[in-house]
């Protein structure tokens, strides 16, 4: 749906291109000053959608509408050849105006911002993505009660997962086959890497391994459960 602003671009570039063609100088007087007063209105918008914006991220102290932040953990997720698609899904996040949705692109990370939503302030930040991204392609698209973040891929692979942690917690409970001779315990390596991998993680890193933890002692329970 056309926002305020956008009819009057609209409105304003039509105008411009009648002005282009009039041959009058009084008609082209007259278009120029509606010009003109189409191009106040389209700032005074812009001003007030930013004023509000801003109010939604720094409210005043004595404002009764304060915005709380809140950390995203769940989104969906595919890929294609050249691009992986993110899906996080808000009620009435589309009829935010743009400049309250962001997202900041590394090679390696993402780091997305909905602010000024039913007063909350919301953030989904991904910091070690599974392949590198490139940055100049990446970018969000919003649709009804949903954000879509596109990372562009800087090779077209396929990628096992999100995030450079999950893909290292697959990759060390997949079992490797040993040497001949080999007497080490492939239990006792896998749980000496997963505690150096969360004693030296960040805070996501930390809950991706304790999530995956806790998921491996349930299937070991089913498991006895189904010998006995």
């Amino acid at each position: 749906m056309a926002t305020k602003a956008d009819e009057l671009k609209l409105d304003i570039k039509e105008l411009d291109t009648l002005l282009q063609q009039a041959t009058r100088p009084k008609v082209k007087d007259i278009l120029t000053l509606e010009t003109r007063k189409l191009q106040a209105e389209l700032a005074k918008v812009i001003d007030e959608k930013k004023e509000a914006c801003l109010k939604s991220v720094n409210p005043s102290p004595n404002s009764t509408h304060r915005c709380y932040e809140v950390k995203l953990n769940s989104y969906g997720w595919d890929q294609t050849n050249n691009a992986v698609k993110l899906y996080v899904q808000l009620k009435d996040v589309h009829t935010l105006p743009s400049e309250a949705i962001t997202c900041d692109f590394t090679e390696k990370s993402m780091d997305l911002r909905i602010r000024g939503l039913n007063n909350k302030n919301y953030h989904l930040p991904i910091n070690n993505l599974c392949e590198d991204i490139d940055t100049e392609k990446s970018h969000i698209k919003v649709k009804t009660d949903m954000v879509v973040v596109y990372l562009a891929k800087k090779s077209p692979k396929t990628w096992s997962h999100v995030t450079g942690v999950e893909k290292r917690i697959k990759e060390a409970k997949t079992p490797s086959v040993p040497d001949i001779g080999d007497d080490s315990d492939p239990g006792a390596s896998f749980m000496n890497l997963m505690k150096k991998m969360y004693q030296e993680g960040d805070d996501e890193m930390k809950k991706t391994i304790a999530k995956a933890w806790t998921e491996n002692q349930q299937k070991n329970v089913a498991g006895l459960s189904n010998f006995d």
